[in-house]
């Protein structure tokens, strides 16, 4: 062997010797006091800066730090708040829950509710572990020979104490902590209960459809009829009133094909955004593109000309929903369907009474919300969804296993780049000629890798949710947050903390075993409690700096910094859409899910390392302090709730809390066992036992309270009372508990007004209104004029928005807008009980011959014949527009401006069909108001291949 190869072996043979150092002890003289001092220092100083930024600029910039103050209405609109500098402290001090219900929503009052309760537990859990274990491990680690290598952080956990009996000290803490975690969870489970009860007793609740509501699924074949519901419900009913019923219909793959018509619009819009960026310099060359994969077999050529492409591939895929949705009535019925009371008590009796049964192997239980519903697993039979669940629950087991590998190297090697410096002499040198360069690269690339998993986890979770048969969305995120608890915990906490033991574990084993040939005797030498110790010890004070950092998450969530980043970039450099300008001054809707698990997983460190490391209980109140006033302001000001749960997420946040606190107690049997006696460990072994009781004893005591408004203790006259709904129950409930994909309103692309000129030059098709006359057109299927009653007003196939209407505030009524953006502050018009119509209700009210705009100063848009604006009005000289705010609005449905629906037929989709018959009726409306779908109009006349407009308005 040469000289060169034996300098190469040796190379390779210190790397490999570094590497398994790193593994083994990825934290050696990593965290120091000073470090933690400088955690603190930087954190509070840049958070500190942060809140004056957002201070200073918050005055000047309320679209972004208060949107909810321009967008909600008088009932859930914040309290006011000035423009001092300090101004928004006092109405989030001043602010109670009781009022936070009323304007937030009670899923907003529970996360704060949540993250107070978490702050005082840990304040008075760091009273606990400061003035006791901290003195008894300083104090008893002093006997420990050679002081000189020793910290104060050191000195601080159990590692270094070597008088057994001071580690009774551990004992007493985990039963002190366990009490004081018991009572703030009991004091809360029962405030929680008090407020289910007022949110049923609540003006919203007792209005609603679905509080009088029951879902029906898993409905075996012969009863798959509005009878065959009212069959198995009255299996279970004790009352006597009988409820309308309503059985879901397939719709085949209408959603699928709604989903492609919005791709399409939004795909359109950008592409008329770019190209029309500057309509007086348009680019020399149309856009083009690929179409799909399975359309290109109808053009060979390769690349089409965008434009017209996604023209008369929306006018198709109008036309296909069109004609799915006429024939709706011809298909069979699915195995889900909804039961509906006059009075919430029958509703609440009967749900009661089923909860333990399945009538004739059915699933009965309180119906969500219609817009909560996630309507393709419905249909799935109990079989398919236990299966998809088992497949869910493998994919996740998979990705939090896959993932240790990259965590544990990330932790080592990409957070300290002078570790792979070690290991990899190439790099070392590259690292020594450009330190600076590499040092930039250290700070940003762990973080942002981090950051980056944990922003893609979520939807990963999510869709995983989706796919192993979640019902609702609430229920989803409660699936997702979950996941990612469970995830977190598994990956973050217990494999970043014990990995080096593990590693040293392993390593230690193999070698003696190979030596003296006896596996079990290498076991017992290797002393698996103290070197499990010594892990989590020697880790604690990363956890402290990291929970320091998180004071400097919690401003940089307030001041906003990656959204505006990103919105300042989409205007400077890209060409954003009128619908992307508008859904940028909407309230963003909260992530419930990802808060949430953030909050418990600094719980569960704080609780695990409670009696290892002291310090992090107030490090960790410090951050729920903090952050407890802080979301409080986002939540009261900046964010909505896209889906109220009305606290569902109390049970899970409890279980997860529980566990937390077992986990914290296993923690100390092993710390008791590795420094003292069996004696210690059998004290604390009650501990995770009486958790578990606790948990049941909450549960039998609250949960039926929580979750149902009566138990089925009715007195005799309210279980005989007999139900007194019409028809138009029924009716009623058909349409508003009906697919979404038989009755949303269909996307209108919308295009600026400073290129509607360009754009009747460069479209193809028509842009005038198709007067298609027929029967039924001016009547009962198109909408009129609100400026020429009686004159049909069809709807044009783009939507003009002018420049000073890119804002939510014109488009917070819409459905395609609110459903997204605004349901926590509108409601949901889908769910309240109405009694003059039998269509959803518009939130807008009705419009009266009083009503005008002339008396608006808002200048008036450029002459656009034929070319619709976002609120239905034409748009033509002297026609002033007027903001949304200072006018009655017009009598229509929930599909605003896009488009305006005015036949009532179509919004009961799901009812029985029926021919309809010319009768000598005086009012030849009453036709269409009798629970029929109506004729299916024809056109006869040549439907142009690059217009789809007429075939919009023939819906």
């Amino acid at each position: 062997m040469d000289l060169r190869q034996s300098l190469q072996l040796r190379d390779d043979t210190s790397g490999t010797d570094e590497f398994v150092k790193l593994i083994s002890n990825p934290f050696r003289n990593q965290f120091t006091v000073t470090a933690i001092w400088a955690s603190l220092g930087t954190s509070i100083g840049f958070s500190i800066l942060l809140a004056l930024l957002f201070s200073l600029f918050r005055p000047r910039h309320s679209v972004v730090y208060a949107p909810k103050v321009k967008h909600a209405d008088s009932k859930h609109a914040p309290p006011p708040v000035g423009k001092g500098f300090f101004s928004w402290v006092k109405p989030v001090l001043r602010t109670r829950e009781p009022q936070l219900v009323d304007t937030l929503g009670l899923d907003a009052a529970l996360f704060l509710r949540f993250t107070k309760m978490c702050r005082n537990i840990l304040i008075f859990m760091s009273i606990i572990g400061c003035m006791v274990m901290i003195p008894v491990n300083i104090t008893q680690s002093k006997g420990n020979g050679d002081q000189s290598n020793l910290s104060v952080l050191n000195t601080m956990t159990p590692l270094y104490v070597v008088n057994p009996t001071a580690m009774w000290s551990q004992v007493v803490c985990a039963w002190a902590f366990d009490i004081i975690i018991v009572f703030f969870l009991w004091r809360n489970y029962r405030a929680v209960r008090a407020l289910r009860r007022q949110y049923f007793e609540s003006f919203d609740y007792q209005r609603s459809l679905h509080a009088r509501t029951l879902m029906v699924t898993d409905i075996p074949g012969p009863d798959r009829s509005d009878e065959g519901i009212l069959r198995i419900t009255d299996e279970v009913n004790p009352t006597a009133a009988l409820p309308r019923a309503a059985i879901g219909r397939t719709v085949r793959d209408l959603p699928t094909i709604i989903k492609e018509h919005e791709d399409h619009v939004r795909q359109l819009e950008s592409v008329l955004a770019k190209y029309l960026k500057r309509p007086d310099q348009l680019p020399a060359k149309r856009p083009t593109m690929r179409p799909p994969r399975s359309q290109r077999s109808k053009h060979p050529g390769g690349r089409v000309d965008a434009i017209d492409y996604l023209t008369v591939r929306i006018r198709v895929l109008e036309e296909e929903i069109k004609h799915g949705r006429a024939s709706i009535d011809r298909r069979n019925a699915m195995p889900y369907g909804f039961a509906s009371w006059e009075r919430i008590e029958h509703a609440h009796a009967v749900a009661w009474t089923a909860r333990k049964k399945h009538p004739r192997g059915t699933t009965i239980a309180l119906a969500p919300r219609p817009s909560d519903l996630i309507w393709e697993n419905l249909p799935l039979t109990k079989q398919t969804r236990k299966w998809k669940r088992f497949i869910n629950f493998i994919w996740v087991t998979l990705l939090t296993v896959v993932w240790i590998a990259p965590n544990a190297l990330i932790a080592v090697f990409l957070s300290n780049l002078s570790n792979l410096g070690l290991v990899w002499p190439a790099f070392q040198t590259e690292l020594e000629a450009d330190p600076h360069v590499w040092a930039a690269v250290q700070g940003i690339a762990s973080p942002a890798l981090t950051s980056l998993v944990y922003l893609v986890l979520p939807i990963i979770f999510r869709r995983l949710s989706v796919q192993g048969g979640s019902k609702t969305k609430t229920s989803r995120e409660r699936h997702v947050l979950g996941q990612l608890y469970a995830f977190f915990v598994f990956n973050n906490l217990i494999v970043f903390s014990l990995f080096s033991a593990a590693w040293t574990f392993v390593t230690t084993v193999i070698e003696k075993s190979s030596e003296a040939e006896n596996a079990w005797q290498a076991i017992v030498d290797s002393q698996l409690y103290t070197q499990l110790v010594t892990a989590l010890c020697n880790v604690s004070p990363f956890w402290v700096t990291w929970l320091l950092q998180r004071n400097l998450g919690a401003t940089i969530d307030l001041v906003q910094i990656i959204t505006l980043t990103w919105v300042w970039f989409a205007k400077t450099f890209l060409s954003p859409t009128p619908r992307q300008s508008i859904e940028w001054t909407a309230p963003p809707p909260f992530d419930y899910a990802s808060y949430y698990n953030y909050f418990l997983f600094y719980a569960t460190v704080a609780f695990s390392f409670a009696t290892l490391q002291p310090i992090v209980l107030p490090v960790a109140a410090l951050y729920f302090g903090v952050d407890a006033m802080l979301k409080k302001y986002l939540l009261m000001y900046m964010f909505v709730t896209k889906n109220e749960s009305a606290g569902a997420y109390w049970r899970v946040l409890f279980n997860r809390l529980v566990f937390a606190t077992i986990l914290a107690n296993l923690i100390v049997c092993l710390v008791v066992k590795a420094r003292a006696t069996w004696t210690m460990v059998f004290c604390v072994l009650p501990l995770p036992f009486l958790m578990l009781g606790f948990k049941f004893y909450c549960m039998k005591t609250f949960d039926d309270d929580c979750h149902f408004y009566n138990r089925g203790n009715l007195s005799d006259a309210e279980a005989l009372a007999a139900s007194k709904s019409g028809k138009k129950a029924g009716d009623r409930l058909s349409s508003k508990f009906g697919h979404p994909a038989l009755y949303k309103p269909l996307m209108t692309p919308m295009v600026h007004a400073k290129a509607a000129e360009v754009l009747k030059a460069i479209y193809q098709g028509r842009l005038e209104h198709n007067d298609l006359g027929g029967e039924y057109s001016d009547i009962a299927m198109n909408p009129m004029m609100p400026s020429e009653p009686g004159k049909s007003a069809d709807p044009a196939p783009f939507e003009v928005v002018p420049e000073n209407q890119l804002d939510f505030s014109y488009f917070k009524d819409r459905a395609d807008f609110r459903d997204e953006f605004g349901g926590g502050i509108y409601g949901r018009p889908e769910d309240l009980m109405t009694e003059r119509s039998q269509t959803p209700r518009s939130t807008l009210g009705d419009w009266s011959p009083s009503s005008s705009r002339a008396s608006s100063p808002v200048p008036s848009l450029p002459s656009m014949s034929g070319l619709k604006v976002h609120d239905g009005y034409e748009a033509s000289e002297g026609a002033p527009l007027v903001h949304p705010a200072f006018r009655v609005p017009l009598s229509r449905g929930d599909s605003g401006g896009l488009y305006q629906q005015s036949n009532e037929s179509e919004s009961r989709l799901l009812g029985h069909a029926q021919t309809p018959a010319h009768t000598e009726s005086s009012n030849p409306l009453d036709r269409w108001r009798t629970g029929g779908y109506g004729p299916v109009e024809q056109d006869d006349d040549p439907v142009s291949y690059t217009s789809y407009e007429p075939y919009r308005a023939q819906r």
